[in-house]
Formats: structure tokens, C-alpha cells, sequence
């Protein structure tokens, strides 16, 4: 599930290009000095990764709380059905049960702080920015953190969240120096292979879930372990 983890965030870092993109461009890096350039860059993404291996140890333990009732496999299974779902369900459809409208208010104070931090050019300044960009809403973002849920443990969803955004680094980092280098055409061919590659994701996880007995991709059921050693003289 690592490697699915950086793909997914590669492919869907074109998805990226587009909707953070601007943000990416607006970078307030230093133009002369490419070893300084290289540098505000790195925190720039260091600060992305991050954000995104916050929200998978916390989604982690979300899902950690699911499987110490025994309802792990379970959850792989639903997991892997809202993946599904969510790419063939009309997006306009999908939009009137999103639970995001509480969220404007947060959004914009994410927005507004970021917008501060492009006008300056401080050394935190690239770091912060990253982070901030990491809390923004994305769709993409979202399947990711389905994944972190189901690994059902803190450290597994922080380090599926990180290779996710590892996974976006080599576009985001094109853009940056080349600005928008790929054609329309190109990025809306590419991300159509996005949903495809997500639903071969949901599988992966109700195939996981269904305890066939097949190693590292469908174990058997795991029941919590609970160990106790008893000593008597």
C-alpha cells in the first residue's frame, strides 16, 4: 500500500498543479540565488508533508479506535466502497452531502493567513505556507486519508499521508521553476487515469478486508492480541 500511496499522490499531483498551482507560483522564492531557491522550496514541501502526516496520525487513530472493537477488516471493506463510490457518483450529486459547508469559515482564515506569508520572505515563511497549503480542501487529499483511516494504526496513516505528498513533490516542484509547463490537454487526459487508479485502491482494500488468506495483500482476520504472563513461586 506504500507504493499505491506515491503514486497516487504523482498522479494526483497534476490534479494538484491545477488546483494549487497558484499557489505554487506565487512563491515569493528567491530568484537569484538557486541554492536559496532550492532551499525555500524544500520547506516549502516539508511543510505540506507535514500537515498531511498530522491529518493521517490523527485520522490513524481514528481508524485505530475501529479495530480495537474487532471491526478492522470492516472497515478496510467500507473504506474501500466510499472510495469507490465517491469516483463514480456524479460530482454535482456528491456536492449536496459534503459536510465541508461548515468548514468555509476555516477555510478562509487558512486563506487569509496564507495570503500574509506570500508578502513576506522570512525563513519560516516558505515552511508555514506549506503547512497551511497541506489544510486546504482537495478531494484527492480526502481518498488519501480514507487510506489512513483504514490502516487503522496513528504512525501507518502518518506515513501513508507523507508519501502521498512525497508523491506530489516532483510535479509541484516543476511547476515551480517551469510554471504551467503542461498543456490543459495533457493534465485533463492524465487526471482521468486519477478515479480509475482510486477504484483499483477501493479493491485493494474490500480484497484486504475479506481475510482471504492471500499474504500481504489479503491476510486472514486478526483478532486483537491480548498477551498476560503469569509467574508463581
Amino acid at each position: 500500500m506504500w507504493v499505491s500511496a506515491f503514486i497516487f499522490g504523482l498522479l494526483g499531483s497534476f490534479h494538484c498543479v491545477g488546483m494549487c498551482g497558484p499557489i505554487a507560483f506565487l512563491l515569493p522564492v528567491d530568484r537569484e540565488n538557486k541554492l536559496k531557491k532550492f532551499f525555500q522550496i524544500f520547506l516549502y514541501h516539508f511543510g505540506r508533508i507535514s500537515s498531511y502526516a498530522i491529518i493521517g496520525l490523527l485520522f490513524g487513530l481514528l481508524g485505530k479506535s475501529f479495530s480495537l472493537f474487532g471491526l478492522q477488516q470492516q472497515l478496510s471493506i467500507l473504506v474501500g466502497v466510499l472510495m469507490i463510490l465517491a469516483m463514480i457518483i456524479p460530482y454535482n450529486k456528491l456536492s449536496k452531502y459534503n459536510g465541508s459547508k461548515p468548514m468555509f469559515k476555516l477555510v478562509s482564515r487558512v486563506k487569509s493567513s496564507m495570503g500574509k506569508q506570500l508578502k513576506k520572505k522570512t525563513a519560516d515563511t516558505f515552511f508555514t505556507i506549506g503547512f497551511l497549503n497541506g489544510f486546504l480542501p482537495c478531494g484527492l487529499v480526502y481518498m488519501a486519508v480514507f487510506a489512513a483511516i483504514a490502516s487503522a494504526n496513528a504512525l501507518q496513516g502518518s506515513l501513508y499521508m507523507a508519501l502521498f505528498g512525497a508523491g506530489t513533490i516532483p510535479l509541484m516542484t516543476t511547476a515551480i521553476y517551469l510554471g504551467n509547463f503542461i498543456s490543459v490537454n495533457v493534465r485533463s487526459k492524465i487526471r482521468k487515469t486519477v478515479p480509475a487508479f482510486v477504484i483499483i485502491i477501493g479493491l485493494l482494500f474490500i480484497l484486504r478486508g475479506m481475510g482471504l488468506g492471500i499474504p500481504y495483500l489479503s491476510p486472514s482476520e486478526l483478532e486483537p492480541e491480548i498477551t498476560a504472563s503469569h509467574s508463581c513461586h
